[in-house]
């Protein structure tokens, strides 16, 4: 692995290494642009396989999250922090350790709640610095940003369904949930209350079981979720599932979910993904609520704001989908194009500025 060369590769400004043997802490915070404003993103603990495999993961979180908030049109550039290792390494040191970490940039990275993560960690960092967010109410934060998130997704998803049958009800149509924690159990929830059928996937039994209790449901198990028949694939867990192997099982006409990065190779596979005729809703787009969340908090707006917010995403998802038919390109590629056109826009004026 070469970081310098895949920093210039995907336009990162900066990469910080972060360490502390005392508390088990070893992460990265990736810094991907800050042309809009501060980077902002959550905080991941995830026990890579290789320090390289950790670092890669930070910088492409780190560039989709520049993406996000540009289409998202909130002042906040990209960044993401992931922290090596399993759940066993948590403790009030580690996340206050990391805490100060954060402090020493002086507000060029605000970190949130992600993989692994929850507000009792983020409780924990601020307690070292105040460029965090997704704390509990306590301390003046906005708490989960799950519900929020999922929200955005099942209108994402809805557009999606309106685009290929014609009207966006879920009422009646069956969705594949790969991934029931959080935001996936969210999304299920508000499925199952508009009459959606569901299929649930999950390597946690713990989360198959009240997933089932509460909705009802199928259960599937490894590639079965790909072969499912159904309208829509839904992933909430990890990215880089969707790939040249998965797509090949893929019967749905329809890839909606909150996984980012969800594709392993964003050219090809978007490529692939057309080839099948299969609609994919930008995984940064569709799963923006928590950044509006999260963003709402920093601004001091009430938590229903951010809910009206990531209810229009079904609007943005519409109109990439039918600038991505007009143009005859990806929806991926669509929705980079709107994202980069603000990002430019913005530095133009910020050049102007200066000059």
């Amino acid at each position: 692995m070469k970081p310098f060369v895949e920093m210039a590769e995907l336009g990162h400004e900066q990469v910080i290494l972060c360490r502390n043997d005392d508390v088990g802490l070893r992460a990265i915070i990736a810094i991907h642009n800050t042309t809009l404003g501060p980077a902002l993103g959550g905080c991941r603990l995830y026990d890579y396989a290789s320090e390289a495999e950790a670092m890669t993961d930070a910088l492409r979180l780190s560039r989709g999250m520049t993406y996000k908030a540009a289409i998202a049109g909130l002042d906040l550039g990209g960044g993401k922090s992931v922290i090596i290792g399993d759940r066993s390494i948590k403790s009030e040191a580690l996340f206050r350790a990391f805490g100060r970490q954060i402090e020493s940039l002086a507000g060029r990275y605000i970190t949130a709640e992600d993989m692994n993560t929850n507000v009792q960690d983020m409780n924990d960092i601020r307690r070292e610095t105040q460029w965090v967010t997704g704390v509990g109410a306590h301390a003046g934060g906005s708490g989960d940003p799950s519900p929020i998130t999922a929200w955005g997704v099942f209108n994402g998803l809805r557009a999606c369904l309106e685009v290929v049958y014609g009207t966006p009800s879920v009422s009646g149509r069956t969705v594949a949930i790969q991934g029931i924690g959080n935001v996936g159990y969210n999304l299920a929830k508000y499925l199952h209350e508009r009459g959606a059928k569901l299929v649930f996937s999950d390597i946690n039994a713990g989360n198959i079981d009240r997933a089932m209790s509460e909705f009802g449901g199928t259960v599937v198990e490894g590639d079965e979720f790909f072969q499912s028949d159904v309208d829509v694939l839904a992933p909430c867990a990890i990215g880089g599932i969707i790939n040249k192997r998965t797509i090949e099982m893929i019967k749905a006409p329809i890839v909606a979910g909150g996984a980012n990065n969800v594709l392993a190779n964003e050219d090809e596979d978007c490529d692939r993904l057309r080839e099948k005729n299969i609609i994919l809703a930008p995984d940064y787009v569709i799963n923006a609520g928590g950044l509006m969340s999260v963003y709402s908090e920093l601004r001091g707006w009430p938590a229903d704001k951010a809910m009206d917010d990531a209810g229009k995403i079904f609007t943005t998802v519409k109109s990439i989908l039918s600038k991505a038919n007009a143009d005859g390109i990806s929806s991926i590629q669509a929705s980079n194009r709107i994202a980069e056109a603000r990002i430019e826009s913005v530095a133009k004026l910020q050049r102007l500025r200066v000059g």
